[in-house]
């Protein structure tokens, strides 16, 4: 049945209860920020929430072993019609496409962002492979760095240095998510390691979930861990380009997210025993040091991105 909202209110709150039940994480950052971009930041989650579920068969990112993957073309390009008919300004129904209506007409975010999204499904939907960490990289991108600059023109970020920093922290997001669920993916036959990678270790991409070769994951987890930390750091220099409610917000995610990829590097061959996540009591700790991360970023001085890494 499909589900409808018929007022702003109807459609702030299924976007509250979307995030509030899809990502813990997510939803403690998002409530540091003021108001408005509260609001706009969760009607984004809501959409980008609603594609993910729909083409992984699972329900507010639950449940997604048993998901039906079985019409993900079909169901994809649903999604990319009903994008474009959200951007134009006349979305269906269904509440995920007028969240997205609203946030892009408010914030004057690019169609092509939301497209760009959509590739990075594409990707899951076509069952593409990843030789190169660049291959890795793009998938990334695609997935999570257009997120970034889209939540950085939520926040009123329009110069291109900030826009990039925004989208590092997307790209860094996803590496630690790769890490943490290298074992979850694999099980619905996702790889997002790159194979030149694997076969330096000696596991066949079908393998990954076999216990035998924990330890040797374990080394690669490490290793994408490590790759996600150039772009936490240029990231930081971006946080001091934002409003503050929105700089500590910032800074937040990206202290708990780091985080997670620190718990699953130090867990080594145990990482996968049960889903890393932090506490609410972490959690709670990083958004007091975010607000310090907000005020002290402005006293660093602007250094150019490094150029080693990825950018589209």
């Amino acid at each position: 049945m499909r589900d409808t909202a018929s007022s702003p209110l109807d459609i702030v709150a299924h976007a509250a209860h979307t995030i509030d039940q899809g990502s813990s994480s997510f939803a403690a950052a998002a409530r540091l920020f003021d108001e408005t971009t509260r609001q706009s930041t969760m009607m984004l989650y809501a959409w980008c929430r609603h594609c993910d579920d729909v083409i992984d068969g699972q329900v507010l990112g639950h449940d997604q072993r048993n998901g039906s993957r079985q019409d993900g073309a079909s169901c994809l390009n649903e999604l990319e019609a009903s994008t474009r008919r959200a951007c134009a300004g006349n979305p269906p129904d269904e509440p995920a496409f007028v969240c997205l209506s609203e946030v892009v007409q408010r914030h004057e975010i690019d169609v092509e962002l939301a497209l760009a999204h959509l590739a990075g499904f594409r990707m899951d939907v076509e069952g593409a492979r990843y030789e190169t960490l660049g291959d890795t990289l793009l998938y990334c991108y695609r997935v999570a760095g257009v997120v970034g600059l889209m939540m950085a023109r939520i926040m009123g970020a329009r110069d291109r240095a900030t826009l990039d920093r925004a989208c590092d922290l997307g790209m860094a997001f996803q590496l630690t998510n790769i890490a943490r669920d290298i074992v979850e993916d694999a099980a619905i036959g996702r790889v997002y390691l790159p194979a030149e990678w694997l076969r330096a270790k000696g596991i066949p991409p079908d393998e990954l979930e076999h216990p035998a070769h924990r330890e040797a994951l374990a080394e690669l987890a490490a290793e994408l861990v490590e790759t996600a930390e150039p772009y936490y750091r240029s990231a930081r220099q971006g946080i001091a380009a934002l409003p503050f409610r929105s700089a500590w917000s910032v800074a937040t995610a990206r202290d708990v997210y780091r985080a997670i990829g620190r718990q699953v590097k130090a867990k080594g061959s145990h990482a996968w025993d049960a889903r890393v996540s932090t506490t609410k009591a972490q959690k709670l700790w990083y958004a007091v040091r975010g607000a310090g991360v907000a005020v002290s970023s402005r006293a660093l001085p602007w250094t150019r991105r490094e150029p080693s890494l990825w950018h589209p």
